[in-house]
């Protein structure tokens, strides 16, 4: 069975999280003004704040989401890899010191140094809070389907487990906690999935027999209840779990098996053989149909695979445009995500910020090569959940120990953990500082901002709960591919303009991060892939037909900056006195 309740797993699981409180606890003590809640009041070492942006940044969508990808469509998932490496590019060039210099707690302080306005304030603090929102429902998707082979509980089960445990994190300690527990589980991560690369590499290649090889499988709901071939699923007697895919069908010169392979012969080899995937059909009444289908590894290796990079090779413009919309949104959306944008806040000086992002792209870097090879180690495993592509690298692992399987999904988990606290922490930060004090004007002490802030985390987290539950079955990395989308559109291009064109105005900031904000959030509520998979309407009916907004409203949002800053300027010349 793919899924079974496993008593390691569950006892190296209790004993993490259990330790992550009571660093939490030991922690949250030393918080005691609102510049350390926020901020960890600077005093985060360059090197510890590094790894913790890898921490960070290595989110759900990093660890399962792109190796799913990898697993189920090959090389397209790298494609994810490369676009998330590269918009560290802009972080490190344009964004680390600048940042750091204009601003204390938030984005929005950033936005804000030039101009003092309770406008910028508003439209920040609602950027900042409508991001970490939508960035949030991959790390809960992906907290749902660690738990069913983790503990063997349901998936609205890890999705609740984590939400409490964030919450709980991010009221008891803030920043300082949440950065040193991101700096642990970033180190574990590399460490880990470095060793899961080294024994990919060991156990080399083996076919499967071919009276092994995957058989149709049709998933149906009946009265709230799921079968697979007409039998219940489920842990319980007279229950099955739906049949695992990913199998070696053929290797080159007619073997059975390679051997302990080299990181550029593992890929060549891959190239030359021949590998069974599946077929995922989904038809009317939640009917699923899983089919098994024999192709070259060498199509595999090559790009155009997955739905969404089908416009590298198809003859359709507008599956072009979605594809370099989704490569320009990830390379933009780095520099714009709130919770990495506050973590230049956590060091002394500006040197340290840069020094901070040199380690964390070597850091990300390293690990994303890793995810190559973990990806195409879980394709041919034959252990992936045909109906979940977010379980490869946990699977993966339990095909060598349940020990590994163990570590794995626990740090897995602990993942989720910090990068949701990071999140929740940019989210309820902006809350007390931008939105309460900075719009509202209201004269908040430390002790009251802290309690605002965490008051605000409460509600959030319940939001991020809401919505992990109505995205269940979406890829992680595809996903946080929207989130980035919406970042890109409302922050980068008012930071930009902010630090590099001297006309832009108060005016002009407000209206590119509003026009950014709200015409890529309505864009993504009406794209097809939202209406097949959370409407569960015809694509046929979106109102768009662009998944991915990036490529019209990133330029509507520089757009709206220079207009509204050329008629503000103007103005503001032809006033008497």
């Amino acid at each position: 069975m793919i899924y079974e309740a496993n008593p390691l797993a569950i006892a190296v699981f209790s004993i993490l999280v259990l330790g992550v409180l009571a660093f939490s606890f030991y922690l949250g003590a030393k918080a005691k003004s609102s510049q350390g809640y926020f901020a960890a009041g600077g005093s985060i070492p360059w090197f510890v704040n590094g790894i913790a942006f890898a921490g960070d940044y290595l989110s759900a969508a990093s660890f399962l989401g792109i190796c799913g990808m990898i697993g189920f469509f090959g090389f397209d998932g790298f494609l994810y890899s490369i676009g998330y490496l590269a918009g560290w590019i802009v972080a490190l060039l344009v964004i680390a010191e600048p940042l750091k210099r204009l601003g204390r707690y938030t984005f929005a302080d950033a936005l804000d140094s030039k101009f003092q306005s309770r406008g910028i304030k508003a439209a920040a603090g609602l950027s900042t809070l409508v991001i970490s929102l939508f960035y949030l429902i991959p790390q809960m998707v992906g907290a749902g389907a660690l738990v069913k082979p983790l503990l063997g509980l349901q998936y609205w089960h890890g999705v609740v487990i984590v939400g409490a445990v964030v919450v709980f994190i991010v009221v008891t300690a803030g920043m300082v906690s949440t950065t040193y527990v991101q700096f642990l589980k970033g180190g574990l991560l590399v460490i880990f999935s470095f060793m899961l690369t080294v024994l990919i590499l060991f156990r080399g290649l083996n076919t499967t027999p071919a009276n092994e090889l995957g058989k149709t499988q049709v998933i149906e709901t009946k009265d709230g209840k799921r079968f697979v071939n007409g039998i219940p699923i489920g842990f319980g007697p007279g229950e099955t779990n739906v049949e695992p895919v990913g199998k070696l069908v053929e290797l080159p010169d007619e073997k059975t098996s390679t051997g302990p392979l080299g990181p550029l012969a593992f890929i060549s080899t891959i190239a030359r053989s021949k590998i069974e995937i599946t077929t995922v059909k989904k038809g009317a009444n939640g009917l699923i149909t899983i089919e098994p289908k024999i192709v070259d590894g060498k199509d595999l290796l090559s790009p155009g695979n997955l739905p969404a990079f089908k416009g590298i090779r198809s003859d359709s413009w507008i599956a072009k445009i979605d594809f370099v919309s989704l490569m320009l949104a990830l390379f933009a959306g780095t520099a714009s995500l709130p919770h990495i944008l506050i973590r230049y806040y956590t060091v002394k000086d500006q040197a340290s910020a840069r020094k901070s992002t040199i380690v964390g792209i070597a850091s990300i870097g390293f690990f994303y090569i890793l995810t190559l090879y973990i990806g195409l180690g879980a394709m041919v495993s034959g252990k992936l959940d045909p109906t979940d592509s977010n379980m490869a690298a946990p699977l993966l692992a339990k095909s060598f120990s349940n020990l590994l399987f163990a570590a794995v999904s626990a740090i897995a988990f602990t993942t989720v953990l910090g990068t949701v606290s990071g999140l929740i922490i940019a989210a309820g930060g902006s809350v007390a500082h931008d939105i309460v004090s900075g719009f509202f004007g209201w004269k908040l002490t430390d002790h009251q901002t802290i309690r605002v802030a965490k008051g605000s985390s409460i509600v959030i987290g319940v939001l991020a709960i809401s919505l992990g539950l109505r995205f269940e079955g979406m890829n992680v990395s595809y996903l946080v591919g929207w989130a980035f989308a919406i970042a890109a559109s409302a922050n980068l291009p008012a930071l930009l303009m902010l630090l590099f064109w001297k006309g832009t105005t108060r005016q002009g900031i407000i209206a590119g991060v509003l026009v950014g904000l709200i015409s890529s959030l309505l864009w993504v509520f009406v794209t097809p892939d939202m209406f097949t998979a959370i409407y569960k309407l015809d694509a046929k009916g979106a109102w768009v037909p662009l998944n991915q907004p990036g490529i019209v409203t990133i330029p509507l949002s520089f757009l709206a900056i220079v207009i509204a800053s050329i008629l503000t300027r103007e103005r503001r010349q032809a006033a008497p006195g």
